[in-house]
């Protein structure tokens, strides 16, 4: 059989150090603080367990752009107003700052420009993407499957071979729903965090129908209304729920900040939260816990997110994972003032 070869992480190990540093000493990355005892640790590992660098690796440092792209399949417009996508830019600038190299921002809103994310790679000369909010109808990911070229994505699509980082969003919206129905709610309302073409929004939808099919309520298509990432979305789903000659004693929003305009739209109706109507969110953005009142909510770790995404990106670039790895992260509800 044959030998199993020596990688970083072996070394990271034997050292004691992470990963990170193990790369920073090995290719003697300039401008990172790393002390003298830190930096021989690094070098006796690799010396004992006879580490041989990856061609790689060494060529991401030397040869390569050292630069990744994030790209997100939605306007700018609903960047600046989306304080989660924010915190996954947090985790990922973590990582980028680490390895030594630059972060590319870029919107692709317009799927049917064609090879969209293909020429964004080709012209922007990068090493790799990470995918955020992938959508059910993008076909240019099967392309840059096909190709080999490094991609993550923070989301998942099912019938796709590509490294993804996501949660387990059918199972949090039902823990939401489930919840409201443990307060005795019977008449739930939802408002999707995005249209369903986006495959996040539809697991939440689903994880709220199959909430209220194991309770044995019917689903109503008439209490179930469409956001679009922004709080505006948010106000004009709720107002036209309210509107409905039996409207819901409570609603799950599957965005907070989708969730921040319906709140607005159920006080300007003169109606209390939660006495007339409960609210529960999803993502636990940090401006949830200052609402009036608080907002009960779905924990996402959002940082983590992109950290992890990041990492993973890093290991498909340097070949020390195949594609198709996928991470589930765990969430957690967050009882606020919003549902009582």
């Amino acid at each position: 059989m044959a030998k199993r070869r020596v990688t970083s992480r072996d070394v990271a190990e034997r050292a004691g150090v992470s990963r990170t540093t193990v790369s920073f000493v090995l290719n003697e990355v300039e401008g990172v603080r790393i002390s003298k005892e830190t930096r021989q640790r690094v070098l006796t590992a690799a010396k004992d367990l006879g580490y041989v660098p990856d061609a790689t690796a060494q060529a991401l440092v030397s040869r390569r752009t050292r630069i990744i792209g994030l790209v997100f399949s939605r306007s700018y417009h609903h960047l600046a107003s989306d304080a989660f996508l924010l915190q996954i830019v947090d985790g990922l600038l973590d990582v980028v700052r680490q390895h030594g190299i630059r972060l590319l921002l870029d919107s692709v809103e317009n799927l049917d420009q064609k090879d969209s994310y293909l020429s964004l790679a080709r012209a922007k000369r990068i090493d790799g993407i990470i995918l955020s909010l992938p959508r059910t109808d993008d076909q240019e990911l099967h392309a840059l499957a096909e190709e080999g070229f490094p991609v993550v994505l923070i989301g998942r699509l099912p019938t796709e071979k590509i490294c993804s980082v996501d949660v387990d969003n059918r199972s949090a919206s039902k823990t939401a729903v489930e919840y409201l129905l443990s307060q005795g709610h019977k008449r739930i309302g939802c408002i999707t965090n995005a249209p369903t073409s986006f495959i996040a929004a539809s697991d939440r939808l689903r994880g709220y129908q199959e909430a209220l099919s194991d309770a044995g309520l019917a689903y109503d298509k008439n209490l179930v209304r469409y956001g679009d990432y922004s709080p505006h979305s948010g106000y004009e789903a709720m107002s036209s729920l309210l509107q409905e000659a039996n409207s819901p004693t409570a609603v799950f929003v599957a965005s907070d900040v989708v969730a921040f305009g319906a709140m607005t739209a159920i006080q300007e109706h003169k109606l209390k939260i939660p006495d007339d109507i409960a609210v529960i969110g999803f993502d636990d953005v940090p401006l949830s816990r200052y609402m009036n009142p608080p907002l009960t909510t779905i924990r996402l770790p959002a940082k983590n997110l992109g950290h992890r995404a990041g990492e993973l990106l890093f290991d498909l670039i340097l070949h020390q994972v195949e594609p198709g790895r996928r991470v589930t992260l765990d969430t957690e509800l967050v009882i606020r003032n919003s549902t009582g």
